[in-house]
């Protein structure tokens, strides 16, 4: 059930993140120059309040420095890139290793 939950974050994930990449591909041919979009910019877009709430909650919960230098370089990064990130590292947690000795094995 865990593995299901993950690997449907994961695919998500990485639907929302070929959809930004899309959202730049066009926007860069439209413009004749790379345009690449950072997560701040598109996250508040799609819901500004969240990432208010967010912000909060680290700096409340967490040490202010946390906000401050990483999650700042983080939201700076282009959308899609974090997005890949975030749904490899979901996709990993998820993923089962077949059994050493075989399919047959008891």
């Amino acid at each position: 059930m865990i593995r299901f939950i993950l690997k449907a974050i994961s695919l998500f994930a990485l639907v929302v993140a070929v959809m930004a990449g899309t959202i730049d591909a066009i926007q860069s041919v439209s413009a004749s120059e790379p345009v690449l979009t950072p997560l701040a910019v598109a996250w508040s877009t799609a819901s500004p309040d969240t990432i208010a709430l967010v912000a909060d909650g680290i700096m409340r919960h967490l040490h202010p420095y946390v906000w401050d230098p990483a999650a700042m370089w983080v939201l700076s990064q282009p959308a899609f890139v974090v997005l890949l990130a975030v749904s490899l590292v979901f996709w990993i947690i998820a993923y089962k290793r077949p059994p050493i000795a075989g399919r047959f094995t008891a």
